[in-house]
């Protein structure tokens, strides 16, 4: 059974033009099977994981250096890939698409938080809907228990 509630990123109720930008989920389960199953999504696809970005780390190392004393996450990664068949298809349709290229997926676990939030950055209608629909299948996948 799936264990995860839709963060309504896209709905009005969150009221911030960032979170209409956004996709995500939050889950129970802990932030190391979260990023695991990400991984294996990815990849089970037949996708290579180009880079991940250790946010939380960096945040963290450098609060102090920039006078904050405020932790922001206590686990926060982002995962970057591409589809080169994907991508071709909506850069034939716009070479402009370059712009949303390499795809992120966000997994993110603020301090004394039970749920992980999992998610990437909504995409345009049009050619993009396809990438959409890529990630929040990872996504959802991801999450799966």
């Amino acid at each position: 059974m799936k264990m995860y509630a839709v963060a309504a990123a896209l709905a009005l109720s969150t009221g911030t033009a960032a979170a209409q930008d956004m996709v995500s989920y939050t889950t129970p389960l802990p932030f190391d099977d979260v990023t695991f199953g990400l991984e294996s999504a990815i990849t089970n696809r037949g996708l290579r994981i180009d880079h991940i970005s250790h946010v939380g780390d960096m945040l963290e190392r450098t609060r102090a250096d920039v006078g904050s004393d405020i932790m922001l996450f206590e686990h926060a990664q982002v995962f970057s890939f591409c589809s080169a068949k994907l991508s071709r298809q909506v850069m034939e349709a716009n070479p402009m698409n370059i712009t949303f290229c390499p795809y992120d997926i966000f997994v993110a676990q603020p301090p004394g938080a039970e749920d992980v939030t999992i998610g990437f950055r909504a995409f345009p209608e049009g050619e993009m809907q396809v990438i959409h629909d890529l990630l929040d299948g990872i996504v959802q996948e991801a999450i799966e228990e």
